[in-house]
């Protein structure tokens, strides 16, 4: 029982973390303490005869740098990555795959490595976890052994994950910058056009109609000022905000503040109580307001927009508008984001709510539990 509740633990350990690189030190740090190893290390091969990623535990920056490169996949870690089973030696100097050890690297006798699977094919072999000893040191049991296989059976399942996460947050970039793009086109550049039109119509009436250029000289005036304000808009969504200094609150509430400067709605916002949510979340949520302010101010036209804020147990975010409305049924030929912020609140946790209809304004609300 004992055995399970630390294995348990691990998991736990592991699977509280996103990224591939979060998920790769928290293995090592879990597999060094499982077995009570002096040191530890996690390894994802690449395509080219070495290591995308070498993760260890038990080794000081120092002393890393000291060592050299990432490990070649030759000797015992290439033999490691062709095989099923746990190899478990108590002196690996001993063994004839062994080769040497870099200068600066220390001097390590026991050794019990096990390879992780968990790639597109669950039978794939996608890296190794591996545990050693100073020289000296009491070898590693059977028990161990089996302790570190369970370890890595999870271990791959949580890579797994880590890396469908990191392929949805790259495919949510590029359609944010797509997003972007399409603002920049559909708004900046429609009334630089606009006004470059105008400015030469203008021109060309200065001597035969004087009034009449001058009256489109005002509109110049007015393009040039709406275009300034649309590219002042594109620029706060472009600004990263400062989650870590300001918190999420603070963040949203500045945001909206800005993105207000830039239009001639109405937009109020309140904020109260503070987030506890993990960053990755708390971007989430920043880039789901953004989209539903999107919505509002060019798709539905609304003349006051309010954002609400609350976080108690759970964090309620709310964004409601008199704009032109829509049927939601129909969100996803409409071109407004609505799947993809449904998708996000899911990702995070959370859930997103619509409600909406043709010339009756829109309420959208997101809801996370903020633990």
């Amino acid at each position: 029982m004992r055995v399970l509740h630390e294995v348990s633990q691990a998991v736990a350990a592991i699977n509280r973390n996103l990224s591939a690189a979060e998920v790769m030190t928290v293995i090592a740090q879990s597999a060094r303490q499982l077995v009570g190893a002096d040191y530890a290390a996690v390894g994802i091969p690449d395509d080219f005869g070495g290591f995308a990623e070498f993760i260890t535990d038990g080794i000081g920056d120092k002393q890393r740098l000291a060592i050299g490169p990432l490990p070649r996949q030759h000797g015992l870690l290439a033999a490691m990555l062709s095989q099923r089973q746990p190899v478990r030696l108590d002196d690996i100097r001993r063994d004839p795959r062994f080769e040497y050890f870099p200068k600066a690297h220390p001097v390590m006798a026991a050794f019990l490595g096990v390879p992780i699977f968990g790639g597109e094919d669950e039978e794939e072999n996608i890296g190794l976890v591996v545990v050693a000893n100073d020289s000296g040191k009491p070898g590693f049991s059977e028990d161990d052994a089996e302790r570190l296989t369970l370890l890595a059976l999870h271990a791959g399942i949580a890579l797994r994950n880590a890396r469908l996460y990191e392929r949805s947050r790259e495919l949510s970039i590029v359609e944010e910058r797509n997003r972007l793009a399409r603002d920049l086109h559909d708004a900046v550049s429609q009334r630089l056009f606009s006004l470059r039109l105008t400015s030469q119509a203008a021109e060309s009436l200065v001597e035969s109609d004087p009034e009449r250029a001058r009256a489109l000289m005002g509109q110049v005036s007015q393009l040039a000022r709406e275009a300034v304000a649309e590219l002042r808009a594109v620029i706060v969504e472009l600004r990263p905000a400062d989650l870590d200094r300001e918190g999420l609150l603070e963040c949203l509430r500045r945001q909206i503040e800005l993105v207000s400067q830039s239009h001639p709605a109405h937009i109020e916002v309140e904020v109260s109580g503070e987030s506890r949510l993990e960053k990755n979340q708390e971007v989430d949520v920043l880039r789901i307001v953004r989209e539903a302010l999107h919505n509002a101010l060019r798709h539905a036209h609304a003349e006051r927009i309010l954002v609400t804020a609350h976080a108690t147990e759970v964090l309620r975010v709310e964004i409601s508008d008199d704009g032109v409305g829509f049927d939601p049924s129909e969100a996803a030929t409409r071109g407004m984001g609505v799947l993809s912020m449904t998708d996000r609140a899911s990702t995070i946790g959370g859930r997103l709510h619509i409600q909406s209809s043709p010339g009756r304004g829109t309420r959208l609300s997101l809801e996370i539990p903020n633990e």
